[in-house]
Parts: C-alpha cells; sequence; structure tokens
C-alpha cells in the first residue's frame, strides 16, 4: 500500500476569535470541522505558524509545550484557553536533522511555546488535543524561495501518518476587515483568490512555473492589497513546496466578510 503524507493550507481566522463564538467565523469553522472529519486521524502534526519568525527555521522540541497568547484586547475566557497536546521531541529532531541534511541551517527550541497558529484551529479540528504536535517557524527575511526550499527540504521526512499544515490567511489586511466592505474591496479580494486557486489547483501548470509564480506572487492582482505583509501568505509555500504537485482540494471560507482560501494535498511517501 503506497503511503501518504496529507498537506494542508488553513486560513486561521483572527485570533481566538474562532473559538469565542464570533458570527464572522462561524463558516471557517464549519469548513475546519469537515476537513478533519475526511483525514485519516494523524499520528502527529507538524504546524508552520504564520505567527512565528526566527532567523533560521525554528522547530519546537518541548516535551509539552505551553500555549503562547499572541493576542491583545480580547475577554478572559481568551487567555483561559486550552490545549495541552504533547510535544514530539524526536519528530522534532528528525525535522531538524532532514532540513540541516538539505543544507539549511536550522535549530531546536525546547523552551517555546505553541502559539495560536497551532492552538486554535486544532482546537477545532482535534478538541480531544491527544495527537503529538510539533511547530515550525517562518524565516524573518520572508523570502518566498526561502519558503518554498524549506517545503522541499521536508520531502525527505519519513514519517507515517503525518499531517502538515501551513497555517496562515490567503486574505490578511486588517484595516479591511474592519472597514466597511465596498465593491471595490470584494473585487479585489476576489481577485486575489482567484490566482491563487489557479496557482495552486491548476493541473495544467508545470512545477516550475507553479513555483515561479508563488516566488513572484507580488504580481497577482492586488497582492499587496490583500498581503500588505507577507508572513500570512507564506505557509502556503512551505506546503506547496512540499507536496510539488497540484492541490485536489481547494476549500473556499469566507471568513469577516472575507473569501479565504485553503488548500489540500495528498503526497505519496
Amino acid at each position: 500500500m503506497t503511503r501518504t503524507t496529507d498537506v494542508l493550507f488553513i486560513s486561521h481566522g483572527g485570533g481566538p476569535m474562532p473559538l469565542l463564538g464570533d458570527p464572522g467565523h462561524r463558516d471557517m469553522v464549519e469548513r475546519l470541522n469537515e476537513i478533519a472529519g475526511r483525514l485519516p486521524r494523524p499520528s502527529a502534526i507538524l504546524v508552520i505558524s504564520a505567527h512565528w519568525e526566527a532567523s533560521v527555521p525554528t522547530i519546537t522540541s518541548g516535551a509539552n509545550p505551553p500555549l503562547i497568547y499572541d493576542y491583545h484586547g480580547f475577554p478572559p475566557e481568551a487567555y483561559e484557553i486550552t490545549y495541552p497536546c504533547p510535544g514530539e521531541p524526536a519528530l522534532a529532531r528528525r525535522i531538524h536533522q532532514t532540513l540541516e541534511q538539505a543544507g539549511i541551517s536550522a535549530r531546536l527550541d525546547d523552551r517555546r511555546g505553541f502559539d495560536h497558529g497551532l492552538f486554535v484551529p486544532l482546537k477545532l479540528m482535534y478538541p480531544e488535543a491527544d495527537i503529538p504536535c510539533v511547530q515550525l517557524s517562518l524565516v524573518d527575511s520572508l523570502d518566498a524561495a526561502t519558503h518554498l526550499a524549506i517545503g522541499r527540504a521536508l520531502q525527505a521526512l519519513d514519517v507515517d501518518d503525518l499531517l502538515v499544515i501551513g497555517s496562515g490567511f490567503s486574505f490578511h489586511n486588517m484595516s479591511a476587515f474592519f472597514a466597511p466592505s465596498t465593491p471595490e474591496i470584494q473585487a479585489r479580494n476576489q481577485a486575489f483568490e482567484a490566482w491563487l486557486e489557479e496557482t495552486c489547483c491548476d493541473a495544467r501548470i508545470e512545477e516550475a512555473e507553479r513555483a515561479e509564480r508563488l516566488i513572484h506572487w507580488e504580481r497577482a492582482p492586488h497582492a499587496r492589497f490583500c498581503h500588505p505583509r507577507e508572513e500570512h501568505l507564506l505557509p502556503l509555500h512551505v506546503c506547496v513546496g512540499l507536496a510539488e504537485k497540484p492541490s485536489e482540494t481547494h476549500i473556499a471560507a469566507t471568513i469577516l466578510g472575507k473569501t479565504s482560501g485553503m488548500f489540500h494535498w495528498r503526497v505519496p511517501s
């Protein structure tokens, strides 16, 4: 039987709002629950979070990482959220070794906790918190080609039933989220989402061209309107580099009134 790795890019919403019953996140919560229901149960989860940047790719290696409430201005219950999933130090070491063997300098961090890019979506998808998790940082250069290369390096990671999640947001203009919706804003949002879906899903696009499009993502329609800063897009680059094939499934969700995308790949391992 051919083994596969599930690779998933998700739009994870605004801070803890998906867990606080915010109506603007209802569609996202439903989509994540549906996705989790379709996936085989993973043995471990690797999350590339938009909310952690480091000088080199850095991997959580603690046995029981705490939670980092890396958001501000929410009600007290937002700081009482629990998600006591275990870490997986052995998997962290394998990821570190895999990156180093690919010529990518990397680092282990046994003290850092899990940020909300991990615990918010996973509390929705796997509420029992019984699947070991490891988190991988972005590189603070925010260079698109670097993150594609990290994904390609992770192809050599041979782990049974691993789920890899790029946890970001396909639309991340904070001002636009809370501004009155206009036809112009909606058109900009939709144009970028259409470009992203085509880039990730169109089987007619060769992989070299797919990579080139993502390296030069700023050329996409309204790219810098949708991503004034690209940290929420780059987890997608890691996923595409790892999958190196068209996404089989595109899932659209309306989050805070904006169209946002999620992508799923099943990758032979």
